[in-house]
């Protein structure tokens, strides 16, 4: 039945609402060109002698804390200036920038300061902010001053991962002026963690001394708390005999206290520190073919041929790095057009997700000829080279920029038709090896620039950076080259041992384990099997030497042409089972 003329009027009359999306940015604009302007501002606030003229509407908008100050019956609300104490100036203009624009600017050397502003302003998106802030600027050089900020101001986040990157670099940060300002309770939480990477006690003991010895006469009287925290039992005998004859243990008058503490703590069964277990390894990356969802990171000691195989749920790892730090990254393809960048956690032995990247790709469908993820001072640099039909070569460089984890454009080469290649540091320079050019790049001037090319072998397949120099080496392993990045000169060295050419080869893969370079390559038998040998080159007779270890073979994917070297904790709570000699069944591990 056809619908009445009064419910037709009724529709079209029904009450309805309209969104003005560009009203809530027009807004910030205007109140911003008010502040600019200096127009309708009733009140300033006055911050280490400077003075900030505002509005008290805006400011008592976005802060709870100068809305009570501004609407209670304090004195503040009367006043035409009101003086705020225990605020950073530059802090507060930051601040101030944010309430009136809703952008929010942090740097690492106000980022502290301007925390310290939003927690007394009550202005939670600031603190937030500047706690992610901080967990991501998270390093050597940060992680002692973080740490303490971060137990001042309980922030548990930035407190772990401060705590976490200490232990790990404890013998370097333990050095540092920042160290020195802990306080007893903070030094003693460190030194009694089983995750401390040092390779020998006596690290833990020298730390502490040097502690003391900041403040001697404030701080003497802690030793007798901080000595149990000292693990006797992991010393040498001669090394407890000059702990117990050393001056600070001498000169205190508790010492003979501490020396019964000492010889209880000698008898005690401590736990090893993580880092007494650590070795560098060689690492591959594979994708298991019976399960394609699963990741295998296999750790291999070249020389004495144990290993290490970890398997996680994890999608396909297109690249990876180690960085000076010793940081491990990986790219893992999430979707024809979408990488992952993750980072390995070395204490929980997970894959941390860092940040997320759109993979440009020319057409469908498209070969992806190869991707490289590397480091050049600090930074990751994502390359790629693809191939489609109507564009033929296209490149895509990416520089990941930790403060904004974001993905950032970088110029790229001119190149004629680059069908494959390698790319990899070598000092403050990133380069990029293929079979008929080399490029390098500067990163600090996002400049390009060919040098010598490579021409005396044919199919260019794996590189390694050692010092100043790159080793280079062909499919088959018979052509390896050397090009100095200094002189801009190319050398040849011998290739595969001329004993084993008879055998049927594996891509060789260089790698620089210990300072050496190293080439990892797989053999075949005449029934098909594999196994994958070690060889070391001995640079003082120019021979390269068959380690006479067996390795796990290749009958996984290879990710990656280049196998990277890290420091592995091998010996990681709830682990150990996963150590393997050449003589036993590897075990696999999943997170």
């Amino acid at each position: 039945m056809a619908a009445s003329m009064q419910e037709i009027h009724a529709t079209a009359v029904r009450p309805r609402s309209y969104q003005d999306d560009s009203y809530r940015q027009g807004f910030f604009d205007t109140i911003g060109d008010l502040q600019n302007a200096g127009v309708l501002q009733d009140v300033v606030l006055e911050v280490e002698s400077r003075q900030f003229p505002c509005h008290r509407l805006v400011l008592s908008a976005a802060s709870p804390y100068l809305r009570a100050m501004f609407t209670s019956d304090m004195a503040e609300s009367r006043q035409k200036t009101v003086v705020l104490q225990g605020i950073n100036a530059d802090a507060f203009q930051a601040i101030l920038s944010y309430i009136y624009s809703g952008t929010l600017h942090v740097s690492l050397d106000k980022v502290q300061p301007l925390y310290q502003a939003a927690d007394l302003l009550q202005l939670d998106y600031v603190r937030n902010a500047c706690r992610i802030y901080m967990v991501m600027n998270v390093d050597r050089s940060t992680c002692v001053d973080m740490y303490r900020f971060a137990d001042f101001f309980s922030m548990v986040a930035v407190r772990n991962r401060s705590l976490q990157c200490i232990c790990r670099f404890f013998s370097e940060v333990s050095h540092t002026k920042e160290f020195y300002s802990l306080s007893v309770k903070q030094l003693t939480e460190m030194i009694s963690h089983d995750k401390l990477d040092v390779k020998v006690e006596t690290t833990v003991w020298e730390a502490v001394v040097r502690w003391v010895q900041h403040s001697r006469e404030d701080r003497l009287h802690h030793l007798p708390s901080i000595l149990p925290h000292i693990r006797f039992n992991l010393l040498t005998s001669d090394d407890t005999a000059a702990i117990s004859e050393h001056p600070l243990v001498n000169e205190d008058p508790g010492s003979s206290e501490l020396r019964n503490l000492e010889q209880r703590s000698r008898t005690s069964n401590l736990k090893r520190r993580i880092g007494m277990d650590a070795e560098e390894m060689v690492l591959q990356f594979r994708t298991v073919e019976t399960s394609p969802d699963t990741i295998e990171m296999l750790c291999v000691n070249p020389r004495s041929g144990k290993y290490i195989r970890y398997s996680y749920n994890l999608p396909e790892v297109r690249s990876a790095t180690v960085t000076s730090n010793n940081d491990i990254y990986i790219l893992v393809l999430e979707s024809y057009s979408q990488l992952s960048l993750l980072q390995y956690n070395h204490v929980e032995n997970l894959w941390e997700q860092m940040s997320s990247m759109h993979r440009t790709i020319t057409e469908q469908p498209c070969e992806m000829i190869f991707e490289d993820l590397v480091e050049v001072n600090g930074y990751l640099y994502y390359l790629a080279f693809s191939w489609a039909r109507t564009k033929g070569v296209s490149m895509v460089m990416k520089k990941y920029q930790w403060f904004t984890n974001l993905w950032q454009d970088c110029s790229k080469p001119d190149h004629d038709g680059l069908a494959s290649g390698v790319a990899l540091s070598c000092g403050k320079h990133l380069y990029l090896f293929s079979n008929t050019e080399i490029h390098r790049y500067d990163p600090s001037q996002d400049v390009w620039c060919k040098r010598t090319p490579l021409r005396t072998i044919p199919n260019l397949f794996s590189a390694v950076a050692i010092g100043t120099e790159i080793f280079c080496t062909d499919m088959t392993f018979r052509r390896t080259v050397v090009y100095d990045v200094e002189a801009d000169s190319w050398r040849e060295i011998p290739g595969f041992p001329e004993q084993n050419q008879t055998i049927s080869k594996g891509f060789p893969i260089l790698c620089a384990h210990e300072g050496q370079l190293h080439a990892m390559i797989d053999l075949y038998n005449d029934d098909d099997t594999s196994h994958t040998h070690a060889y070391v080159y001995d640079r003082s007779v120019g021979v390269w030497s068959d380690l006479q270890v067996t390795l796990p073979g290749t009958d996984r994917k290879l990710c990656e042409r280049v196998f990277h070297v890290a420091r592995m904790y091998t010996c990681l709570p709830g682990q150990n089972d996963q150590m393997d000699t050449q003589d036993e069944d590897p075990q696999d591990s999943r997170n």
